[in-house]
Order: structure tokens, then sequence, then C-alpha cells
């Protein structure tokens, strides 16, 4: 199954927006010997012994990351972005705190205050979203949180192709006494190059995944440069909603960091733009619609709500020619989560295995061939033969490397 796998990322065209592929290095040491080790616990404050070396692991990467993102305290030991939020929630709320996030069908995470999730659960949550041209309305966004008087205000989303005004976010915060808290799982690599605004002169508490734009292992980080917060956040964390941390992925989130800290990382971010917007823009001239428009990231949202066809049907006909996508909620939506009315597309993955504009135009417009005669099986196998040759010549580990 494994090799099953290999050879469908070698001969697909990954493009979700929240995956990459990692460098074989990464992949080494979520593989080393270090997933035989339990830490439970901070460095040079555990729980076992025999740590020393783990202790020396987990506080390069807390080094590295602070480096990259210019913050005074990270904690690298959350599993997920989920278990990030969940502990950023555990350290400064009560059961029943407002919370003030995006909704979930115009860009949000399910834990940015989703009724299905905990946050939605545990938490009182309200809801923000974009207008009708797939903005957010930062003046609206105000009036909300006026009115709702949140205890903690969450920017950062899921599906949202514009670039997230933090400052604009703290002035909203401050209004109402919240606290704010931004989650750049997304745009974090962005962040990381100059190529997003960046929230840590903002927010009371920044969270990520490590993958995503970051190109890291599957797992998440909180970052902060409140030194009480960062102890709160600590105890929620160990001994509060983790036992022992992961040490190989740590380890892995070490070496991802050092990448990010070489100087070909300001023009992968920048390529990675680059592409996404030569992707809006082949779409768009193609006739279909764009949430917002446009791109200023790493993603495009399609909608096919005046469409006769679904998200759903769309990832299928992608798939059936080798181009992997995921349906998706957009504003406005008539179909239920499992249908949908759209899908989210990304240029991370394909970034880092060498494409730039001219292979994402020409993707671009296979992408719309295939969407302008949806039911045309056998124009998906032609299409799938030509998008396998491409992809087969941006691999980024064939099986010796693997």
């Amino acid at each position: 199954m494994i090799e099953n796998e290999l050879e469908r990322q070698t001969t697909h065209l990954e493009m979700i927006a929240s995956e990459n592929f990692t460098s074989p290095a990464v992949m080494q040491a979520m593989g080393s010997v270090f997933t035989n080790k339990y830490a439970e616990g901070y460095p040079y404050k555990r729980y076992y012994s025999g740590c020393e070396f783990a202790d020396q692991v987990e506080q390069l990467a807390i080094d590295r990351v602070c480096k990259i993102f210019g913050c005074s305290f990270a904690n690298v030991q959350p599993h997920s972005g989920s278990q990030a939020n969940g502990a950023v929630y555990a350290a400064l709320l009560q059961a029943g705190d407002k919370i003030l996030g995006m909704d979930l069908s115009h860009g949000g995470h399910l834990t940015h205050g989703a009724k299905p999730n905990f946050s939605g659960k545990n938490y009182n949550s309200f809801t923000y979203g974009v207008e009708l041209d797939g903005r957010i309305n930062y003046d609206r966004v105000a009036d909300i949180a006026s009115i709702v008087k949140p205890k903690i205000i969450v920017c950062g989303a899921s599906a949202y192709a514009r670039e997230i005004d933090f400052k604009r976010f703290k002035e909203i915060a401050d209004s109402v006494g919240a606290i704010l808290f931004a989650d750049i799982a997304h745009i974090a690599g962005l962040v990381a190059a100059g190529e997003h605004m960046s929230p840590f002169s903002y927010a009371d508490v920044v969270t990520s995944t490590t993958h995503k734009t970051l190109r890291g292992p599957r797992g998440g980080i909180i970052m902060t440069n409140n030194e009480d917060i960062a102890k709160k956040i600590n105890s929620a964390i160990f001994p509060g909603i983790q036992g022992g941390p992961l040490i190989n992925v740590i380890a892995a989130k070490a070496v991802a960091f050092g990448e990010i800290l070489k100087p070909q990382w300001k023009e992968y971010a920048k390529q990675i733009k680059a592409n996404a917007e030569t992707l809006a823009r082949v779409l768009i001239a193609r006739g279909f619609e764009l949430v917002s428009g446009g791109t200023d990231n790493h993603l495009v949202l399609l909608s096919f709500i005046n469409k006769d066809f679904s998200g759903k049907d769309a990832d299928r006909a992608l798939e059936n020619t080798g181009i992997t996508v995921n349906k998706n909620i957009v504003p406005g939506e008539t179909r239920s989560p499992f249908i949908t009315s759209g899908i989210r597309i990304g240029s991370p993955a394909l970034t880092t295995c060498g494409m730039k504009e001219k292979e994402f135009e020409f993707i671009g417009n296979k992408i719309a061939d295939i969407l302008s005669d949806i039911n045309n099986t056998q124009l998906q196998i032609q299409i799938k033969a030509e998008l396998k040759e491409l992809a087969q010549k941006f691999v980024v580990y064939s099986k010796s490397t693997y």
C-alpha cells in the first residue's frame, strides 16, 4: 500500500491546498529512532530519563521556529493544528466563553467555532464571514464584535484566497477587550518569507500546522511574544491535552525549519503565489467563477453555485484525470457539505516539484477543459495521459530516493 501511494503521488498532480511534499530529510527524521522515545514534559524538565538528545532536538526546533517568525516563545509539541488550537482555548478560556471566528462555509476552519466541533460545543461561538465579493468586510466584523463582545477573536482561514489584515483585526479585538488569536496554518510559509503580512506584531497568540506551506511533517505549533500566555500554553498542551510528545515528528519539524531558514525559501514562497495567480488568471479567462475574483496567496476557490454540477462532481472528474483537489463549501452554499458547490485548488505541492507559470497555465487550461465538458470520459482519459507525462517530469522522489 505504501508503494501504491508513492506511485499515486508521482503520477498525479497534487493540488490540494493543504498538502505538500516534504524533503527526504524530513521523512528520514520522522522515521528515525526517536520514534521509540517517550519524553513527557519539556526540554530539561522531563518525567523520563534518557531524554538528553530529545531535549536537544526539541530545543533546536523551538529556536529555529522563533527565528523564522521573530517570536519569543514557541511550543512545538502539538500533534496537529487542531490540537494546537484546542490548547489555546484551554489555556485562555473557560467553558462557555465567547469565541468569534470565521464561518466554516465562508472559508473558516472547524476549530474556529463550528458547531459540530469541540470549539463550538465547549464554547459559545459566533461567526463573521465574507461579503458578496468574497472578501472579509472588517467594518462588519467590528460591528459583530461590538455586539457579541467575545473573549477571543480568531482570524485565519482554510479556504480564503485574500490577504488577511491582522492589524485591522487587532484594532477590532482591542475595541472590545478581546484576545486576538491568529491561525496561520495555511499561510505560514508565505508569512515566513515575507510574502504575507505577519501577525506577530498584532496577535496575542499564533498557531500553525507544520505541513501545508511550511512543507514539514504533519503537526502543529503555537507561538507568542507573551511570557504569561506561553506558560499557560505549555500547561495546556502537557499535561492538559497531550501526553508524550512525538519526538520523531519534532525532529522532522526541526529539519523543516532549518530548510525554511535557507535563502531559497523566499523564492519558493514567491513562486507559490505566482503559480496560484497564473492558475486564477487562466480559470477566469475560461469563464469560471472564483470566490473573491482571484487570489493573494496559495489557493483559488472555484464556485459552481450557478452550474448544474457540484463540487463533488468536479472533484471526481479531476481525480479521473489525475488532478487531486478537494470539494469545498463556498459562500452562499446551497448543497450539503458532502456534495458542496465548489472546489479548492492550491499551488504549494506542485511548486515544490519545480513547476512554474508555464506549467500552471497548461494545467489551468486542462482543468477548464475538463470542467467545461464534465461528463466526457473520453476527454478525461486523453487528458490523464498528458498530465501523467507532465507529473513524471517533476517528481520530488523516486523509488530509489524514497
